[in-house]
């Protein structure tokens, strides 16, 4: 971003920077008919290959724009009025262009994908917007670290298109999200574990406070009746990973998107999935010191319900066959085992 140091000109700036202002408005109306817009199914056949071409070309001429723009309010001369239009015009077309080739991809191809896509479009143009704003609020006579660093937040938006899932339609959009949640229960397994180890201090990377002095409070440690309870609980989260992983590998193996049902199979088991995580998040927290042991059968029951409705829908999916049936049955036995596990500890809590 160095390269866009320099000093900016005198008064007349202000004159120059007036074309953003417009083009700044026109960028939030297309961000919001993004946010609130589908696609269309259009008339033309869809043709995977060119879209990720034109996705791609759009993007790396939205970063091209970013930098020119950058560059023509970061030193002396500062351009002129016209050519600050023609600038503000350059840099809406470029936006225009990722907005139709989103708009290229058809509802038909799947929703996780879509809003892949959608969220890598949308924070191009809000990283636009960002840099306009910043230059029309930035000091006349400087070029700002804010300047710099929208900038750079629209080169690492536009280079985002590379890591999007590019393989059969809406199948490597659906192993994308469910390695992103399979990687969330998987942290927040192992960090539990670091800290149920026999005898550790859950809070121990917690400095001492010089007014409170050692900390000697009971509740920052679990008791013998905690771990108990806590060792079900891990019993849950553990199976929650392992229906992640098993699940991602069943997509791996035996996922289609060569129907309208599949595709939407598929949809579904992403979406379902996606509540697994954030229920293994809230599960974990509730697992910390001081224990409320009400507070924990909560957790445990919300996330065993997203298990238990996840389950049976994986069984019946397309990406189940016979051979991947054992695994839907176990784990839907841990998950039973666990939960009743959990009540019996908490029944005198009740």
């Amino acid at each position: 971003v160095t390269r866009l140091a320099g000093a900016r000109g005198g008064p007349a700036a202000m004159e120059a920077r007036e074309p953003l202002r417009d083009v700044r408005g026109a960028l939030r109306a297309v961000l919001a008919r993004l946010r609130e817009g589908e696609p269309s199914e259009g008339r033309e056949p869809f043709e995977l290959p060119r879209f990720w071409d034109a996705l791609g070309q759009t993007f790396q001429v939205t970063s091209q724009e970013a930098t020119k723009l950058s560059l023509a309010f970061s030193r002396p001369p500062l351009p002129s009025a016209e050519n600050c239009r023609k600038l503000s015009e350059d840099v809406q077309n470029a936006i225009l262009a990722v907005a139709t080739v989103y708009y290229w991809l058809p509802k038909g191809q799947g929703t996780t994908l879509r809003k892949m896509v959608r969220d890598a479009t949308t924070e191009v143009v809000e990283g636009m917007i960002q840099l306009t704003d910043t230059i029309l609020n930035a000091p006349v006579e400087s070029l700002s670290q804010e300047q710099l660093i929208s900038t750079g937040g629209v080169w690492e938006a536009c280079e985002q298109v590379s890591n999007l899932p590019r393989g059969e339609y809406n199948q490597a959009a659906v192993v994308s999200a469910l390695a992103a949640s399979l990687g969330v229960v998987k942290d927040a397994v192992e960090e539990m574990e670091h800290a149920l180890v026999e005898g550790q201090d859950p809070y121990g990377d917690i400095m001492e406070d010089e007014e409170l002095g050692f900390r000697g409070n009971r509740d920052t440690y679990w008791s013998e009746a905690d771990r108990q309870l806590l060792s079900s609980c891990m019993g849950l989260m553990k199976a929650s990973k392992a229906c992640l992983k098993k699940l991602l590998a069943a997509v791996k193996a035996h996922g289609k998107a060569d129907s309208p049902e599949h595709i939407a199979q598929l949809d579904d088991l992403a979406d379902i999935a996606n509540e697994i995580s954030p229920s293994v998040d809230e599960l974990a927290l509730s697992m910390y010191p001081p224990v409320n042991p009400l507070a924990v059968r909560l957790n445990v029951s919300i996330c065993s319900a997203s298990l238990m409705n996840f389950l049976p829908f994986c069984r019946t999916s397309h990406v189940c066959p016979p051979s991947e049936e054992g695994w839907v049955q176990f784990l839907t036995g841990a998950v039973d085992h666990n939960m009743n596990k959990v009540k019996n500890f908490t029944q005198g809590q009740l």
